[in-house]
């Protein structure tokens, strides 16, 4: 028998997994020691060398000599070693050359399927220590095929993973069909007996977070930080990012120019929206900001209980509550907090106390005032306000073009922007159903 071409066999199987040379000289030891146990018995001890020049392989079993046998696969008796070397006492080792001629049908077959079956364990845990630490990275595949509204994947990095979208994380709005690109975040990595199953999503929240991160060089880097998220698959999103930055505006950073960052998230996700808020560890400033795109007139909190109560203007109401409770639902899960929301209209009527709706009553900034460092402005727009002493919103509400004008430093590019913030952020939207990428109506 050809050891050479045994060998380059064994190295065929091995090669299709782009295994190194010295891995794939482990892998043929220890085929060939299960071929050797087919021979000599389960508890084979043997020294194999593999000479990778000549193609050759040098295979010596060893047996402890002993008076009396009990394992024939590893040990010979004192009598049967002496017929080779009569010098063998108690306790040598004897030295048996093996050809490989003598490898029988069974015993390749042998070391053949241990080879595989290394190859394919090998494979197995490297799937395992790939992927375990990669949950919520976002990866590319192919759809392979649609099993029972299954979407079965073949992944660009790794084709010989088993990797899923199950049904229930997937995205009902979404179809796709068999030979598409797909791209999803791993969820988890699901053991079963056939070893490790890589299990993806569209649904997760964790998906969203994901695209962001593609998308916004800023999150990316760790400089915005994504706090809270939450998500209605197929609806709404809400998230709430924080910048380690104070010179960057977490919520324009997502948002990008025109649009376009949080335009290119809402497209991958098929037109769901998303609202982006500023987050705060206060959580009646952050509860009024998770309720945008509606505008809040109170907020008013109960530690203890972590309830919030939140008190909008009728024609807020359908725009707080959102279709079917999504909008006040969602805000809730983002805060972490119940939140009771009433109408102005309600509240009186309730008798509860009339003078949260007071001017002046020592809560401006909390209720509707913020800085001017949240909106999208530059450094020099923000410098050359402060300057002229303003510093928040409320500070610049009632401001025209001319006034804007008038600050030393601003340019009528910043000032046409500016009115169009206090636009935007002071005029409802005319359907009162708000809007992808929207930061709301009140982000203070």
């Amino acid at each position: 028998m050809n050891t050479g071409l045994i060998i380059a066999a064994f190295r065929d199987i091995a090669a299709t997994k782009s295994l190194e040379p010295d891995e794939v000289n482990e892998l043929i030891r220890d085929g060939i020691h299960a071929g050797l146990a087919r021979i000599f018995g389960p508890n084979v001890d043997a020294e194999i060398n593999i000479d990778d020049t000549a193609g050759d392989i040098d295979m010596v079993v060893l047996k402890r000599v002993v008076e009396s046998v009990e394992d024939s696969s590893a040990e010979v008796s004192v009598e049967e070693a002496r017929w080779d070397d009569p010098t063998y006492e108690v306790g040598d080792v004897m030295e048996i050359p093996v050809e490989f001629g003598e490898f029988g049908r069974n015993a390749v077959m042998a070391a053949k399927q241990r080879i595989v079956q290394l190859v394919r364990e090998g494979e197995r845990q490297r799937i395992r220590d790939e992927y375990s630490n990669r949950i919520g990275d976002m990866l590319s595949g192919e759809v392979q095929q649609i099993e029972r509204g299954k979407l079965v994947l073949i992944l660009n990095q790794s084709r010989e993973a088993e990797a899923i979208i199950p049904w229930k994380e997937q995205n009902p709005r979404e179809r796709f069909r068999q030979g598409e690109s797909i791209r999803a975040v791993l969820k988890k990595v699901e053991e079963t007996p056939k070893g490790p199953r890589l299990i993806f999503s569209r649904a997760d929240p964790l998906f969203v977070a994901a695209l962001f991160k593609l998308e916004v060089p800023e999150i990316y880097q760790g400089i915005v930080d994504i706090k809270e998220l939450t998500r209605e698959v197929g609806g709404r999103t809400k998230i709430a990012v924080h910048s380690r930055d104070d010179s960057i505006d977490p919520v324009g950073a997502c948002v990008g120019l025109k649009g376009s960052r949080v335009q290119a998230v809402v497209s991958e996700l098929g037109g769901e929206r998303i609202d982006i808020v500023p987050w705060h560890p206060d959580p009646e400033i952050f509860a009024r900001r998770a309720l945008a795109p509606a505008r809040v007139a109170k907020v008013m909190s109960d530690p203890r209980r972590q309830v919030i109560t939140a008190i909008v203007d009728e024609d807020q109401l359908s725009l707080a509550i959102g279709r079917n409770g999504q909008n006040v639902r969602l805000a809730s899960q983002l805060i972490g907090w119940q939140i009771d929301l009433y109408g102005s209209r309600e509240w009186l009527e309730r008798g509860d106390d009339l003078s949260v709706f007071a001017e002046g009553d020592g809560d401006a900034y909390e209720t509707a005032d913020f800085p001017l460092s949240e909106l999208s402005l530059d450094a020099d727009t923000l410098a050359a306000l402060g300057s002229a002493g303003y510093t928040s919103f409320l500070d610049i509400i009632d401001l025209d073009r001319r006034d804007f004008l008038s600050v030393d430093g601003v340019t009528e590019e910043a000032a046409m922007k500016l009115l169009a913030l206090i636009e935007d952020l002071t005029v409802p939207d005319s359907d009162g159903a708000g809007g992808d990428g929207q930061v709301g109506g009140d982000p203070g």
